[in-house]
Formats: structure tokens, C-alpha cells, sequence
């Protein structure tokens, strides 16, 4: 079987890596309309072409396209997963700059980890778990410090706050 954070069509394989090209003029008001109120209907993707003057299978080839080379990395619905039953954690590790692209893989190769950044502090590494139960948070985090030999800390989360985030492309 291959190994998914190998694979650029995965998620797994897509975070980290560099985009290979630019996005145009075109791509960014294709991501500039896809943040935020995505149509709830037959045919989203033919709403959203209208509004921006273009056919439905243009943008569904150029957001393909986006994640392949990508320039995006995600493209999908952000869901309550304590609603269902899951849980979210954000989590840090303390990587010796000796071992940060060989931890950098390992995390990434989870596919509970998502947002994974690098800090200027002492732990480094912080990434979001985000699994189907909330036992799956003390799992995923044992099965990262068995693949990375490095202490995984937990800050679950105490209290919500929504901040609608969306970025100009």
C-alpha cells in the first residue's frame, strides 16, 4: 500500500508542501468566493461560476487544479466535531532543529493532524488533532510520540470563541 503522506492527492501527502505555481487572477476569485457561504443546492458549483462570469466545469477544473498543485490545500466543509461525537486538542512538541523535517513528516503522515505550524518557542511544533472520540485525542497523541520518540502536550480546548477567518488570495 503506499504511503499517503507521499501522495499529493491526499491531505496527508498536500501539507507542507510547497505550491508549484502561482495562483492567477482568475484562481483568486474562485478562492475568494469559495470562503465562507458556499451555496447549499443541486449545483454549487454552477452558482458560484455565475457570479464570477464563468462556467461550472472551469471552476471545478481550476479548483482541482489549485489542490493538485498545491496552491490550496484543503478544500472542504469545517464541521462541530464535538457535535458528532469527536473531539478537537491543539497540541506541541519540543523538536531539536535536528530532527524537525523527520518530525515534520511523521506528524503530518496522521490524518488527525491538521493545521501545522512552526513557532518560536520551545515547543516549536503545534499542530490540531482532531479525531472521532474523545479518547482518540490520547490515542493519536501516543501513536505521535511513538513515531517521533518526542512528548506530545495537550491543551484541549476550555472555551469556544468563532472567529470567521478568511484570507484574500
Amino acid at each position: 500500500m503506499p504511503d499517503p503522506s507521499t501522495n499529493p492527492h491526499t491531505p496527508a501527502g498536500r501539507r507542507g508542501l510547497a505550491a508549484r505555481r502561482e495562483p492567477d487572477d482568475t484562481d483568486r476569485r474562485i478562492i475568494n468566493a469559495l470562503q465562507g457561504e458556499f451555496p447549499l443546492s443541486e449545483t454549487p458549483f454552477a452558482e458560484v461560476a455565475r457570479t464570477l462570469g464563468l462556467g461550472e466545469e472551469e471552476v471545478i477544473a481550476r479548483l482541482r487544479s489549485l489542490l493538485e498543485d498545491r496552491v490550496l490545500t484543503r478544500f472542504g466543509p469545517m464541521f462541530q466535531i464535538e457535535r458528532m461525537g469527536g473531539a478537537f486538542c491543539l497540541a506541541a512538541i519540543a523538536v531539536p532543529e535536528a530532527l524537525w523535517e523527520r518530525t515534520v513528516e511523521a506528524v503530518n503522515a496522521f490524518p488527525e493532524v491538521a493545521h501545522n505550524y512552526r513557532r518560536e518557542h520551545a515547543l516549536n511544533m503545534w499542530f490540531v488533532l482532531a479525531t472521532e472520540t474523545p479518547e482518540g485525542i490520547v490515542d493519536c497523541a501516543r501513536r505521535i510520540e511513538a513515531a517521533t520518540g518526542l512528548l506530545v502536550h495537550r491543551f484541549p480546548k476550555e472555551r469556544e470563541y468563532f472567529v470567521e477567518m478568511r484570507l484574500e488570495a
